[in-house]
């Protein structure tokens, strides 16, 4: 293993090179563990296409579910974030469709998340509220809210996380995404606090923002389960 900057390190697994942090409570809340593969004895068949193997056919394990495959079933090589791995690396058909599927989140809505947007900020049953830039912290772990105050949420204390909408939009289209609803634990605390953000004047980027967020919760929530 070789330090290079930023709290990360390069790690060396079974699977391929990955990426981590130094300290592993810093991981994304998004990163997924590496799977237990299933051990060599007990696969004498592909698991998907029941070939058996031999000297020719060899076996492969599928990086993301850790389960045994032929080449043909297990050959194509995909870029997998959500387990820091620094190169593509082979998954079975199914797995790697989830990946790719994930991979327009980590190219084009993260970076949403981490440009922010601007809504109208009320904490708790509060009649008070504040405009705040929001935007996700850059390892993902916090979001930031910025205005005449500033505090933080940690993406793993979040209990429930609800998107609002505003009804139909014009021309009968689809419902817009009009702010959000949080429960989450502030530090130090076992009672859940709300949060409500309201879209402010730039309706339009805070929408986008909202419906990646929206997509960062479903990678949260799978992540937990994991």
């Amino acid at each position: 293993m070789s330090s290079v900057p930023d709290g990360k390190k390069l790690v060396r697994s079974p699977s391929g090179l990955r990426m981590m942090p130094e300290n592993g409570a810093f991981n994304s809340p998004f990163s997924l563990n590496e799977p237990l593969w299933v051990p060599d004895k007990e696969c004498p068949r592909c698991m998907q296409c029941d070939t058996k193997f031999d000297f020719i056919r060899r076996k492969h394990h599928c990086r993301r579910c850790g389960r045994c495959f032929c080449d043909k079933c297990c050959s194509k090589k995909v870029v997998l974030p959500r387990m820091c791995f620094v190169d593509p690396v082979r998954q079975c058909s199914e797995c790697g469709l989830v990946s790719q599927k994930e991979l327009d989140f980590y190219d084009k809505q993260l970076k949403v998340l981490l440009a922010g947007g601007t809504f109208v900020v009320t904490l708790g049953t509060s009649d008070k509220s504040e405009t705040m830039t929001t935007r996700l912290s850059n390892n993902h772990r916090y979001l930031f809210l910025d205005g005449e105050s500033h505090f933080e949420v940690e993406l793993s204390r979040i209990n429930s996380m609800q998107i609002l909408t505003d009804g139909s939009s014009p021309g009968g289209g689809t419902s817009r995404a009009s702010g959000m609803l949080l429960h989450y634990k502030p530090m130090g605390s076992q009672e859940a606090q709300q949060l409500r953000m309201d879209t402010a004047e730039d309706k339009k980027t805070a929408a986008l923002w909202l419906a990646a967020m929206h997509k960062a919760a479903k990678l949260l929530y799978e992540a937990r389960d994991q």
